[in-house]
């Protein structure tokens, strides 16, 4: 499955179902109201478009996730990985490297993950 990247406004609208499901479409247009000062219509508007992307639903006025903050996350991270780096995480870690350097704590956390991975995988 390919992870739609939602725009800026429809993250926004993402993070308060996320918090707040399962949630009742117009508790949603409430909670928009308040939290991003939008409109019925935006939060609507906005809603349909990330529903019909396959992350949400909104059945019989409720309003639920189809996948979890944490699997989208992954998913685009994958993608982006994909697309600018042919899926490589050495080829993305070694571009990342040329621009920052990394701390003592970081390369130790580093070193733990993959320490674990390989456990796991024995």
């Amino acid at each position: 499955m390919v992870i739609y990247v939602m725009t800026e406004a429809e993250m926004q609208l993402a993070n308060l179902i996320w918090e707040n499901e399962p949630v009742g479409s117009g508790e949603l247009v409430k909670i928009a109201q308040e939290k991003l000062n939008w409109k019925k219509s935006t939060t609507y508007t906005v809603l349909r478009k990330i529903c019909s992307n396959d992350i949400f639903q909104n059945e019989n006025a409720v309003v639920c996730s189809k996948i979890s903050r944490e699997e989208y996350t992954r998913k685009k991270g994958e993608r982006y990985l994909e697309e600018n780096y042919n899926g490589s995480l050495p080829h993305f870690v070694a571009a990342f490297l040329k621009r920052k350097k990394l701390s003592q704590k970081e390369i130790e956390e580093l070193a733990k993950m993959i320490e674990e991975y390989r456990d796991e995988e024995e």
